[in-house]
């Protein structure tokens, strides 16, 4: 099997190279207008159809997630079993992204910011999380964006 890690680094390595390189001002507007655009109707998604619906759908077949201080949730069916789990059922969330970069030729994005999670607790409490979340974004053949990290 594939070391996520090390595919992890070696796109952040071609992103960094292909970042270096400046991007056509118009283009550049045009690719973190989609950005914006994919991060804000995922997060809709997630409180309309729910979490596992979400991050599934988001995310490229290949998308890796880090939760814990050091598990990996790898592709997209285990993406969706992870958020599957009862505590996320009625999860909600909310973020915005703070940065997004684009790479020159439109292929790969980054984008980052603060977000904030909800659950309900089983004496229907609502207990709060927040922090800082940092996705990677690959354009699929078809044209849309998936992460491939969070």
């Amino acid at each position: 099997m594939k070391n996520p890690v090390f595919i992890f680094l070696f796109f952040v390595i071609i992103c960094s190279v292909g970042w270096g390189q400046k991007v056509n001002p118009v283009n550049e507007k045009k690719f973190i207008a989609e950005i914006r655009l994919v991060e804000q109707n995922f997060g809709q998604d997630l409180r309309a159809k729910g979490v596992a619906y979400a991050f599934e759908h988001y995310a490229a077949e290949e998308a890796v997630i880090r939760r814990g201080n050091d598990s990996l949730i790898i592709g997209r069916k285990g993406i969706h079993h992870f958020y599957n789990q009862e505590q996320y059922r009625e999860a909600k969330a909310w973020w915005t992204p703070d940065h997004i970069d684009v790479s020159r030729d439109g292929t790969l994005a980054s984008s980052y910011g603060r977000y904030r999670w909800e659950f309900k607790e089983p004496d229907s409490s609502i207990k709060e999380y927040s922090g800082i979340f940092h996705t990677i974004w690959k354009r699929q053949k078809d044209g849309s964006w998936k992460y491939i990290w969070d």
